[in-house]
């Protein structure tokens, strides 16, 4: 049995319990995390925006955000040739979104490529609606979303 006198005592200054270059590895986090907090505003709208079923909509795939994340659920667009069923999915710039092939007869898509034909694409966002499909150009910016988001607001409902 071990003497409870006998054991080191715990570290009581941070250098004494972070070797140094593992400290060092943890301040550089800790420095990456307060420079994104800077750009918390144009992280948070970079995540919504380059959320799988957000872009379905986006590509026109869909006349609603409630109907795009139908539309992803059920297995009816690919990333990359692979089929995502997750509407909260995080594309990347280069992705390919496209509809499978089984789904363009469906009449909620082909009526959802037609509302697109009469609206703007995003400039980060290039639609084919031929072939029911589309490319991520580059990430959101603010300024390429034209809604009336009060990012404060929601700041403050998730930090409850």
């Amino acid at each position: 049995m071990t003497d409870v006198r006998s054991m080191p005592a715990p570290p009581t200054h941070r250098s004494e319990a972070y070797p140094s270059e593992a400290y060092r590895s943890e301040a550089g986090r800790y420095d990456r995390r307060t420079d994104a907090f800077r750009h918390w505003r144009e992280l948070l709208i970079q995540q919504l925006e380059r959320r799988l079923d957000n872009v379905a909509y986006r590509l026109g795939f869909a006349i609603s955000r409630r109907q795009a994340r139908q539309v992803v659920r059920h297995g009816h667009v690919q990333v990359n040739g692979k089929k995502v069923n997750i509407p909260s999915f995080q594309v990347n710039v280069g992705d390919e979104i496209a509809i499978r092939d089984h789904a363009k007869k469906h009449v909620i898509i082909e009526q959802g490529t037609q509302y697109a034909a009469a609206n703007p694409v995003p400039v980060w966002l290039e639609a084919n609606f031929e072939n029911m499909s589309g490319r991520v150009l580059s990430l959101p910016k603010r300024n390429d979303v034209n809604l009336p988001i009060n990012e404060q607001l929601i700041v403050e409902l998730y930090s409850k």
